[in-house]
């Protein structure tokens, strides 16, 4: 029992365990620095709203915010809810070495995933190899099965609904914006409107059932509610009366007085003799879709349109802003689930058997240091596979992009799900990617993603029972 272990004894048997499975959570973090960060901010680079430099100042700075703010949630799902640790409780020194397991499993998986330029999910890969040391130590004894079950699901569910988020952003940005006859007009008298939703629902996210640390799980949902909506408002105002006056006059084309401008005026207002007045592009009726396909076809973009460069000027603001806010709910999400383990390893080595204390605030720093190091270090591989070589990233369609993973993963952290980030963004680059202009998505390179996916769970698995076989020998 409990009260008969002597903590010294047990301390001075796995002190070297605990070294051990330290340096592995540094790696650990180090490979989902330089893979998962990277997704979060891979259409960014890719749309060039941040040059990567930047990318990686701004992603150390939200990361590290959301790991700290909204984190705990997640950690605590990941710590105790994938397999019920009470069957451990005679042999913490066996769940021990199943950190340092899982760990080792991960970390192995991230780094190969990563070498090959391939953006893996981290929750994937913790979730196997927990599974695989306990499969080892117990079989299928004190596996949660309904718990692995609504996590499998939320893998299938992430990118549909990112997708879909997204996507309806994308339409909705098309039909109010990009697709008017005087786009960039369009764009200035909803830009305070993107900031007021952006923001507030931002806002929400972080406060409700927020950090314990801030206080902000204190807080009422309504109270939640009435300071969301005067931030968004806040925001707006700003935007209305100081951003957009500036941008009005940086945007608009400088008067010409030349002849020709004249002329070309003169055949707009009134066209000359064999000239063709410019406007919008006039389908004749008897070329229109009718039906389903009709409306499907209304509805979406079209994909032979060039986007309006100072248009999209537009979105680079608010794409940097979804950039910090994906890289929150990145944060918020998965920087939890890779110090997860080692918070548990620190925790038996403790004495806390039952883990019931909270995850210590030096273990999320140290995982946020971890990650920004492998971000700085090896982050641009992921970055050119999700920004660049997938889908062809504009500001507006990575706005939406960004929008829907980061609101889809914000709220999978509200609700303590620890669903895959990468999943969401891999799903939103997708859909958007399919319906708007341009060349549309490079389904190999899709292909070779989504297989890694597959991959990812049964092979971190087989990584860390093999350790933890090894790891037997020495109790």
């Amino acid at each position: 029992q409990l009260d008969s272990i002597d903590l010294s004894v047990f301390q001075s048997q796995t002190l070297w365990a605990l070294i051990v499975g330290i340096i592995l959570a540094f790696i650990l973090g180090f490979g989902m620095g330089a893979n998962d960060v990277s997704n979060a901010f891979g259409t960014s680079v890719g749309s060039k709203a941040v040059t990567i430099i930047q990318a990686y100042i701004l992603a150390s700075i939200f990361e590290s915010l959301g790991a700290i703010l909204v984190g705990y949630s997640v950690t605590d799902t990941m710590r105790k809810s994938v397999v019920d640790v009470s069957i451990y409780n005679d042999t913490p020194k066996e769940l021990l070495f199943g950190q340092v397991a899982t760990l080792g499993g991960c970390a192995s998986w991230l780094i190969i995933a990563t070498i090959f330029s391939l953006p893996v999910s981290t929750t994937h890969a913790l979730v196997g190899a927990t599974l695989g040391f306990t499969l080892v130590c117990r079989g299928f004894e004190g596996v949660v099965w309904r718990k692995i079950i609504q996590i499998v699901i939320s893998w299938f569910l992430s990118p549909l609904l990112s997708g879909s988020i997204s996507s309806f952003l994308y339409i909705l940005t098309d039909h109010l914006v990009l697709r008017r006859e005087k786009p960039l007009e369009c764009g200035l008298l909803l830009l305070p409107v993107f900031y007021f939703f952006c923001l507030a629902l931002n806002a929400f996210m972080i406060l409700y059932d927020g950090s314990p640390l801030l206080h902000f799980n204190e807080l009422s949902w309504w109270v939640c509610v009435l300071i969301s909506l005067a931030i968004g408002l806040v925001a707006a105002a700003v935007i209305q009366f100081l951003v957009k006056p500036r941008m009005r006059i940086r945007l608009s084309p400088a008067p010409s007085t030349d002849s020709a401008d004249s002329a070309k005026k003169s055949a707009w207002d009134d066209p000359e003799e064999g000239g063709v007045k410019p406007g919008p592009v006039i389908i004749p009726e008897a070329e229109k879709s009718s039906g389903c396909c009709g409306f499907i076809k209304r509805i979406l973009p079209d994909r032979s349109r060039i986007e309006d460069e100072k248009t999209l000027q537009l979105f680079i603001t608010l794409q940097l802003f979804t950039a910090c806010y994906a890289g929150f709910a990145h944060g918020a999400n998965d920087v939890s689930n890779a110090i997860a383990p080692l918070t548990a390893l620190v925790a038996l080595y403790s004495g806390d058997f039952d883990q019931e204390g909270g995850t210590p605030f030096y273990v999320l720093l140290f995982g946020v240091f971890a990650i920004c190091v492998g971000l700085w270090c090896l982050g641009h591989k992921v970055i050119r596979t999700v920004g660049t070589h997938m889908s062809a990233v504009t500001p507006a369609s990575g706005f939406c992009i960004e929008f829907g993973a980061a609101m889809t993963g914000l709220i999978a952290s509200k609700l303590g799900l620890p669903i895959s980030t990468t999943h969401c963004l891999v799903g939103s680059v997708v859909a958007v990617g399919s319906i708007k202009s341009g060349g549309g998505v490079n389904w190999s390179i899709f292909r070779n993603v989504a297989l890694s996916w597959v991959v990812t769970l049964p092979g971190a698995g087989l990584i860390s029972a093999g350790i933890m076989a090894l790891l037997r020998l020495a109790l």
